[in-house]
């Protein structure tokens, strides 16, 4: 595996690990949501996080995999990672 293929990895799993654990606090909001009204207010910025990381790590996937399997679009994905 090439070094660049190992970052292009590393940032795939972070951005997929913080989509995972932004998933987790809606999942708390939700529960809380009524007894506190604050949290109501910071619900829906948190949703629109969850979507940029969710975008953030399709495309680093998209990218980690095709500089794997060495195909022709890997520099486009590549550039639209970073």
């Amino acid at each position: 595996m090439r070094p660049l293929s190992v970052i292009t990895g590393i940032v795939a799993g972070s951005c997929l690990s913080i989509s995972v654990s932004l998933a987790a606090v809606i999942l708390i909001y939700l529960v809380l949501g009524t007894d506190h009204p604050r949290v109501q207010h910071e619900f829906r910025p948190l949703v629109a996080s969850l979507f940029i990381f969710l975008g953030m790590t399709a495309v680093s996937a998209a990218s980690f995999y095709t500089l794997l399997i060495n195909h022709r679009f890997r520099f486009y994905l590549h550039t639209a990672m970073w």
